[in-house]
């Protein structure tokens, strides 16, 4: 009985120190001048707070525009590709999945119906310090459009 109790604190105990190694995890800030967008739609201020759940994050974000206009968003999902519901505060969003390409690059995949909308690579720094999401979708026209967001850790 002894050793069942010690497995199963050993298990808790890599879980809790892979999760911890996740370098996502934490409170993003943008930096608007190391960023890139198209003219006219680079927020004015940006904060994502990732933390750890489970096999992936939970993902948090807040949005504000040049209008004034904000937009919280939130969603906890998984690093194996399977998709999990975003939520704003106006409802439902598009669904997002994640996979992890290596211990410092994520891309998420946002579809609408069956159809890939947008994708961004995520990619940490060696440091930790920098998160930089690389953002690829389509304009109303079919246009690609991307974008460049550069994160700090706070």
């Amino acid at each position: 009985m002894k050793m069942i109790y010690l497995l199963i604190a050993a298990s808790l105990l890599i879980t809790h120190a892979a999760a911890s190694t996740d370098p996502f995890v934490g409170k993003w800030k943008l930096n608007v001048k190391q960023s890139k967008y198209p003219a006219g739609t680079c927020p004015k201020k940006m904060v994502i707070e990732m933390s750890s759940a489970k096999q992936g994050v939970q993902y948090r974000s807040e949005t504000t525009y040049e209008n004034g206009r904000t937009i919280q968003t939130s969603y906890t999902a998984d690093y194996n590709g399977v998709q999990a519901m975003v939520v704003t505060g106006h409802g439902m969003f598009l669904p997002v999945s994640l996979k992890r390409i290596d211990s410092n690059t994520v891309v998420a995949s946002y579809t609408r119906g069956l159809q890939l909308v947008a994708t961004s690579r995520r990619v940490v720094s060696r440091n930790g310090r920098l998160m930089t999401i690389t953002t690829r979708s389509k304009d109303r026209s079919g246009q690609d459009v991307y974008t460049k967001g550069v994160y700090e850790k706070q």
